[in-house]
């Protein structure tokens, strides 16, 4: 049996033309935006969109403006025509793959900034990376203009601010998370995975299993302080290096909660370093 080849299109303008043609048909469009490396939770994704939409486009796009100097952006794996082959297997029909002078052209100069959600856990400990990804999501949502637009709660918080764009510029696009897809023993998947090598791969479903400890320890009426500093000599002693947040957080505007016990609906949120890894990862209290 032949795979079957998935449509690419790499201008915004091919794009607009595709969609114009699905919508001229009555059909309804979801957008599953990505950076490529696809893994189970990106398909998860894609099969999701079909159940809500007619038509599903997948965005490749590693974006520069998101990572910080010293980030990984050279480093970060692609694989354009495995992501291809994977998309059309899970049902997609279009992947949207532009280049950095499409989506960036000469003397582009704007840049989208969301407040409040943005502030805390990854807007502290790197600072620049949500103007890249407010700024790259408004613009596919405004190139696409998908009916919905899909994202995993992996990245929690940056679906926060991804919500709280589409809701301040009144975009007509519905936001939908997804639940995170993970290996058996707990390890959120990722594309960054890659990078452990296998001692640390051995380390790394810890970070889960400290979160759901936590969680557990909360639900039983710790305090916020007692659940956090336990999670952080958890990640000490199992081998993590800097650990940039672990930390509970109002699980709808991710205000600080504590020093006692959880008084509203909560999220255990965590990021640390595993070798040339960082982890992220939340649990739901």
């Amino acid at each position: 049996m032949t795979a079957t080849v998935l449509p690419v299109v790499r201008t915004v303008a091919a794009l607009r033309a595709q969609v114009h043609a699905w919508r001229a048909s009555g059909q309804s469009i979801a957008l599953v935006p990505t950076m490529g490396f696809l893994h189970e939770g990106h398909l998860s994704l894609v099969r999701l969109g079909r159940t809500r939409a007619d038509r599903v486009v997948a965005s490749l796009f590693v974006n520069p403006t998101q990572f910080a100097p010293g980030e990984d952006f050279e480093a970060y794996p692609r694989d354009e025509a495995r992501d291809s082959e994977l998309l059309a297997g899970a049902g997609c029909d279009l992947l949207y793959a532009p280049t950095v002078a499409e989506m960036y052209p000469q003397g582009f100069a704007t840049t989208v900034t969301v407040a409040e959600v943005s502030a805390p856990m990854d807007g502290i400990a790197r600072p620049t990376h949500f103007a890249g990804v407010a700024t790259i999501v408004a613009k596919l949502l405004t190139q696409c203009q998908p009916d919905v637009a899909i994202f995993g709660e992996k990245d929690y918080q940056q679906l926060l601010v991804i919500k709280r764009l589409a809701r301040d510029l009144d975009l007509p696009v519905a936001i939908l998370g997804a639940p995170t897809v993970r290996e058996p023993d707990g390890l959120a998947l990722s594309s960054r995975n890659t990078y452990l090598t296998a001692a640390e791969r051995a380390v790394a479903p810890r970070l889960n299993a400290a979160l759901r400890a936590a969680a557990e320890a909360l639900r039983g009426g710790a305090d916020v302080s007692e659940a956090e500093a336990t999670g952080l000599r958890t990640l000490a002693d199992a081998g993590f290096g800097k650990v940039d947040y672990f930390e509970v957080r109002g699980a709808d505007d991710l205000r600080r909660l504590g020093p006692g016990p959880v008084d509203a609906p909560a999220r255990i949120f965590v990021a640390a370093r595993l070798g040339k890894a960082r982890l992220i990862d939340n649990w739901p209290v």
